[in-house]
């Protein structure tokens, strides 16, 4: 069986809001559809991956601003977020999890700074959408085996 990942629908209070500050930070514009019922919906794709995130107007229940945990992975976290910051995204300074594994929610156990050790899967930066959904740049510059 194949099963491929390609579409998380987040909760945005304002679409084109939205729209404009992910493109505005690179993600490609690959559908902005209506119908005359109301239903909107708008596709974009973060450069260079297969997945995308789809929001728009009754698409879901859930409120504006309450994805989290929403991933990006970057081979060089320091260009990414200064790209993304010169786009306009608020980025936070580059941080690692005390412990070293993953990352807690929220900023708890963060540690300033690249994780000392590892140059893939312990780096992470994060910003937030005008809505409040929640995305952390993770570093990978070497996969594990079978990823």
């Amino acid at each position: 069986m194949e099963l491929k990942f390609e579409i998380a629908v987040i909760p945005v209070a304002d679409v084109d809001r939205a729209k404009d500050f992910y493109v505005g930070i690179g993600f490609r514009l690959d559908a902005d559809f209506s119908t005359e019922r109301g239903l909107r919906v708008v596709q974009v794709t973060p450069p260079g991956s297969e997945a995308s995130i789809i929001f728009g107007d009754k698409l879901t229940t859930a409120e504006p601003g309450s994805s989290q945990g929403l991933h990006l992975v970057t081979s060089d976290i320091e260009a990414a977020r200064s790209e993304l910051i010169a786009a306009g995204a608020e980025v936070s300074e580059i941080w690692h999890d005390a412990d070293g594994i993953f990352h807690w929610a929220g900023e708890v156990n963060r540690v300033p700074g690249p994780h000392p050790d590892v140059d893939s899967y312990g780096t992470f930066a994060s910003f937030t959408d005008p809505d409040g959904n929640d995305w952390t740049i993770q570093q990978v510059v070497t996969r594990a085996p079978g990823r």
